[in-house]
């Protein structure tokens, strides 16, 4: 039989810092700062850069969102052109030649 009593202390000593590596690598892979090991205090007030990140971001969000209702505009257009009957799509043409 094994014994579990060896077991149960290496375990509960070692998920702690296998977390935290685990924890470390994932904020690591997602672009976020690594924390430390004696540090491990969060941080209320928002630093000057995370400031300016989020006014980037939202600058760009503001931007991609213009971009997004142009080219559903445009989508809309040519699902129109594509479903619409040849006739009155040349007549519309000839209508625009006129002008």
């Amino acid at each position: 039989m094994h014994d579990w009593g060896l077991l149960i202390p290496i375990a509960a000593i070692t998920i702690g810092p296998i977390a935290f590596a685990f924890n470390n690598w994932t904020r690591a892979r997602h672009g976020f700062e690594p924390e430390q090991w004696r540090n491990r205090k969060r941080r209320k007030d928002a630093a000057p850069d995370d400031e300016r990140r989020v006014a980037l971001l939202t600058n760009e969000n503001e931007r991609l969102t213009g971009q997004v209702s142009r080219l559903e505009e445009r989508i809309a257009v040519l699902e129109r052109i594509a479903t619409d009957p040849a006739e009155r799509t040349a007549r519309e043409i000839e209508a625009l030649r006129d002008r």
